[in-house]
C-alpha cells in the first residue's frame, strides 16, 4: 500500500512541476512590471507569492 501511495504522489508531482514553472514564469513577468512602474505593493505581493512558488518547487523536486 505505501508503494502505490508513493507511485501516486510522485505522479502528482510530475504534473505539478511544469503547471508550477509557467505560474513562476507568470509572476516573474509579474514582479518586472511592478518594478518598472514602481508599484511597492505589487513587488512585495510578487515576491511573496514567488518565495512560496518556490519552496513547493523545491519539495515536489526533492
Amino acid at each position: 500500500m505505501k508503494q502505490v501511495m508513493n507511485t501516486l504522489k510522485r505522479t502528482d508531482a510530475e504534473r505539478r512541476i511544469p503547471v508550477l514553472k509557467l505560474e513562476i514564469d507568470y509572476e516573474l513577468a509579474t514582479l518586472f512590471d511592478a518594478l518598472k512602474s514602481k508599484d511597492q505593493k505589487q513587488i512585495n505581493d510578487s515576491k511573496r507569492k514567488l518565495e512560496r512558488l518556490r519552496l513547493e518547487l523545491v519539495r515536489l523536486e526533492a
